[in-house]
């Protein structure tokens, strides 16, 4: 890989090891403000809600600043608004300093991304982002044992350790990425390439939807646990440890990926399977009443996980005109904004008014119709931007299948 995929791919893992107060935000805010789980749910979701801007911003800015300067920016203005939360004295402050660091969130997102399918060939994509969903995982397995460690002290040194790990991401990130410069759209053309309208691309709207819905399942996940572990009578800040334990499957079930009749099954079919090993897991969430029984959910959910995360951004990345990935990344990405805002509101009504079991029983039920879903909504989308195989007969073209669509 190139040194700019490696200096991304250890940053951003410096970065996650500190990135585990988002899930704890609901807690916070009821916890030590005494306010109700709606009013909780609703500051949270409107963090959320700011993450869209933020992440349509990070593509816009990434062809007005450069992507370095765009990278940086967004992890210092996380970093000043999580030290800013953690020194809060009101909810008034918390809620809007929380929307302060929604509209930073994100910026990152689309440069790295686009720097990361620049870097490679669409060959080497889903690899490359198989090795950053990795290198997460890899550092999320720190980020959950200090979680649970930091978090039983008080919830507040979970936003002074993340905004720490953002400013050493920024500092990192500022040495070792070189110096860039805006793309001129003259410079696209010459390329090769078309203006940018990422919305006029009706497979962009396919991915965009069956994103939207995964991302909503990981944030209920992220946003419902704690919650959930507290409502059973089991220590919230224990969410880090279940968290930890995903990590660890993430990484070590990575190999499995090889074996021969696993690395056989379509795209479509590979995620339909991830999906029913989530719905598995959220049921089992939806049984759990012990920290070994939701640790079995959270292992199925996991493994669920490894099929879906590393050819996504790979496929929206080849769907982009030269010099488009960040703004095509950019607008995929706003499913995780919809998710987040949404999440917040969806889990805590749900636990408020019906209680665990029908939260995430409404969930895995959710997990079970996108995975029925793939065989038709995906697979004519990979089949345009899967890279020739030469195992693989009849395998499309890129190219042809362009000019086909």
């Amino acid at each position: 890989m190139p040194r700019v995929v490696w200096a991304l791919v250890v940053a951003r893992a410096i970065n996650k090891l500190g990135a585990f107060s988002l899930p704890f935000l609901t807690v916070l805010i009821s916890g030590d403000f005494g306010a109700s789980m709606t009013t909780a749910g609703l500051l949270s979701a409107a963090f959320g809600l700011a993450t869209i801007p933020s992440r349509l911003a990070g593509g816009r800015l990434a062809g007005i600043l450069g992507r370095r300067r765009t990278i940086v920016l967004g992890l210092t203005g996380c970093a000043v608004a999580q030290l800013a939360i953690a020194a809060a004295d009101s909810l008034l402050q918390v809620a809007v300093f929380a929307v302060v660091l929604g509209l930073a969130f994100e910026l990152y997102e689309p440069p790295s991304q686009g720097l990361i399918a620049d870097a490679v060939g669409p060959a080497d994509r889903v690899r490359a982002f198989s090795l950053l969903n990795a290198a997460l995982a890899v550092a999320g397995t720190g980020a959950g044992l200090i979680a649970a460690a930091v978090g039983r002290w008080d919830l507040r040194w979970l936003f002074v350790v993340d905004a720490v790990t953002c400013l050493a991401c920024a500092l990192a990130l500022r040495l070792v990425l070189p110096a860039d410069r805006p793309r001129r759209q003259a410079e696209d053309r010459a390329a090769g390439g078309v203006p940018v309208h990422p919305w006029r691309d009706r497979a962009l709207w396919a991915m965009f939807g069956c994103g939207t819905v995964f991302a909503l399942l990981a944030m209920q996940v992220v946003m419902g646990l704690p919650l959930t572990l507290g409502l059973r009578g089991l220590e919230p800040a224990d969410a880090g440890l279940l968290f930890t334990a995903s990590a660890v499957i993430v990484v070590t079930a990575q190999p499995a990926l090889r074996l021969r009749r696993i690395a056989a099954l379509s795209d479509p079919a590979a995620l339909a399977l991830g999906y029913v090993l989530m719905t598995l897991g959220l049921a089992g969430y939806a049984l759990a009443s012990s920290l070994s029984g939701f640790l079995v959910g959270t292992g199925l959910w996991s493994l669920g996980e490894v099929f879906v995360l590393g050819p996504v951004f790979g496929v929206v990345a080849a769907l982009a005109p030269p010099g488009g990935s960040d703004r095509y990344l950019a607008s995929y990405g706003i499913s995780w904004g919809i998710a987040t805002t949404a999440a917040p509101i969806t889990a805590t009504q749900l636990l408020d008014r019906f209680g665990a079991t029908t939260l995430w029983t409404a969930t895995a039920v959710l997990a079970l119709a996108l995975a029925a879903a793939q065989p038709l909504l995906v697979a004519p989308l990979t089949a345009r931007t899967r890279p020739p195989s030469p195992t693989g007969p009849g395998a499309p073209r890129l190219k042809e299948a362009r000019a086909a669509d």
